[in-house]
């Protein structure tokens, strides 16, 4: 029992570290622009650098849907294992490339090996984690994902004291060894694996008709599609704040890039540590009481988000700090909860193939936002329109409110 009871929460640092690793491999470009661009000239032109940030999100929001019906119908260890081999194989051979064309194409299969791993990672933790600690137990993961954000901030950093070639390097070393960890001492749940057993292939539940039966089950969830929406629509800052803060940071405070990022990065991931532990705490205590308990936990931190955009995108010195340590509070508390309220609509047989649909539709958001930021930067525009994201952010917040009521705290069908 004692084992019962420890190994969930082993579940989540073994998948901790794998988020962090997901997370510093692709957040590292956003800030070696500086230090590449010597050596691969074409990244001089933002827009150019903004393309290399989006062809990774629509490449990784193409493969999430897949990924999450792969990990409902076969061994998530396995997926996993293979998500991270195949990306820090990926970060390492970046430190090879010498044209542009060559980092377009990494950064390709970097967002398809990556895609494979966010659905299938938190739809184990919820399997795992049922009762009261859920919202917890993704908060404390995904704290993961915000640290490997802040780590990636310092690639201009490392970069400056070695080089470019050499971060990539190491860091795709790093992940390749931890990817034989995994397989030494990660285990599938057993639930999941009873369903993939032979026995239970019986009813034909692999085969593409029932596949594309349950994709359409989800879709055909009313509520699925007000879920969807709420999650995509702050994906716009949410993407806007990885892949541009650094930029945002370094004309607005007039700093060189290599200060910048780790600035821009530890402030947003920093802040979003303790609003997902504010959020998953809060969250599991509030459904004990009420029913929506983590909705109006999310919806919180969906608030917080609003005027922080407003101050990142207008402000000077203290007070854009202000507005990125409240939006990555507000960002954190949403974050927790995401995986959370899906549970209370979604049954476990689907959880993953529906939030690779949400995955998709966030990461989509992300793309475009990515590649409108880039002409925006080139044009001096930036603030301005970080400022802007904010109206989406409230869209989502009233979507949440009115239509989303759930009627058990747990779907298990």
């Amino acid at each position: 029992m004692k084992n019962k009871n420890i190994y969930p929460w082993v579940v989540v640092a073994l998948l901790w570290f794998v988020a962090f690793l997901n997370y510093m491999d692709r957040q590292m470009l956003s800030t070696m622009q500086a230090s590449m661009k010597f050596d691969i000239t074409e990244l001089q032109n933002a827009t150019n650098f903004g393309r290399l940030m989006a062809v990774f999100l629509w490449i990784y929001g193409f493969m999430s849907p897949i990924a999450g019906i792969l990990g409902d119908r076969i061994n998530r260890k396995y997926l996993i294992i293979g998500s991270i081999f195949v990306f820090s194989g990926v970060t390492l051979l970046m430190g090879y490339a010498t044209t542009f064309n060559q980092l377009y194409a990494l950064r390709a299969v970097m967002g398809l090996s990556e895609a494979l791993y966010l659905p299938v990672g938190l739809a184990i933790i919820a399997d795992y984690h049922q009762g009261k600690t859920r919202s917890l137990a993704i908060g404390i993961h995904m704290t993961g994902l915000y640290c490997g954000q802040a780590i990636g901030g310092f690639g201009a950093t490392i970069a400056n004291h070695f080089s470019w070639q050499t971060t990539f390097h190491w860091f795709g070393i790093i992940g390749i060894a931890y990817s034989i960890i995994l397989m030494l001492f990660f285990k599938e749940q057993k639930e999941h694996l009873e369903h993939q057993s032979p026995a239970a292939k019986t009813n034909n539940s692999s085969k593409p008709g029932a596949i594309w039966s349950d994709l359409a089950a989800v879709l055909s969830t009313g509520v699925f599609w007000a879920i969807l929406f709420m999650f995509a629509t702050p994906s716009f800052p949410g993407w806007a704040t990885k892949n541009w803060l650094p930029t945002l940071f370094a004309n607005n405070l007039k700093l060189d890039m290599s200060l910048a990022g780790p600035l821009a990065t530890i402030t947003i991931a920093l802040s979003s540590f303790i609003g997902v532990i504010t959020g998953g705490l809060l969250s599991d205590k509030w459904i004990e009481k009420n029913i929506r308990g983590r909705i109006f936990t999310s919806a919180i931190g969906m608030f917080l988000m609003i005027p922080s955009l407003f101050f990142l995108g207008y402000g000077h010195d203290g007070l854009i700090l202000c507005g990125g340590i409240f939006f990555g509070v507000g960002f954190g508390m949403f974050d927790a909860n995401n995986m959370p309220i899906l549970c209370q609509f979604i049954g476990p047989k689907k959880r993953a193939t529906a939030y690779g649909m949400m995955n998709m539709t966030g990461v989509f958001a992300g793309a475009a936002i990515t590649n409108l930021l880039g002409k925006s930067t080139d044009s001096g525009h930036l603030g301005h329109d970080f400022a802007l994201l904010s109206i989406p952010v409230l869209l989502a917040l009233i979507v949440q409110l009115v239509f989303l009521r759930p009627k058990v705290s747990n779907q298990i069908d």
